[in-house]
């Protein structure tokens, strides 16, 4: 009907000459999507989070910086996974480590 007699009994014998091959020529598409992948989306993520992990530890007492939460003021004491910031005169708050996104320039918090 759709497949001649002749077509379907050789199949079987074609597809044991070249089972490994075809295999192989089947997955190389999924395995070049996952290198692209890699290389687009997952390397530069490491790469940012390791640039943040560096600048965290890096902070000191009298750096000036912004929170993810939009908050701008200056390290006033640094604890273990917290950090306090004053935010105006006289106004302190603590906040996580992980939640400063950026160092300012000195001078940038008035």
């Amino acid at each position: 009907m759709l497949i001649s007699s002749a077509f379907a009994q050789t199949a079987p014998a074609a597809a044991a000459e070249g089972g490994m091959m075809a295999s192989l020529t089947g997955m190389l598409p999924l395995v070049l999507m996952f290198v692209v992948l890699y290389f687009i989306m997952i390397r530069p993520q490491m790469k940012r989070q390791k640039e943040h992990r560096a600048m965290i530890e890096a902070l000191a007492k009298g750096d000036e910086v912004a929170t993810a939460g939009g908050l701008l003021g200056r390290v006033t004491r640094l604890g273990e996974g917290s950090l306090h910031l004053e935010i105006a005169n006289g106004v302190e708050v603590q906040v996580q480590r992980s939640a400063v996104t950026q160092v300012l320039p000195k001078g940038s918090v008035k």
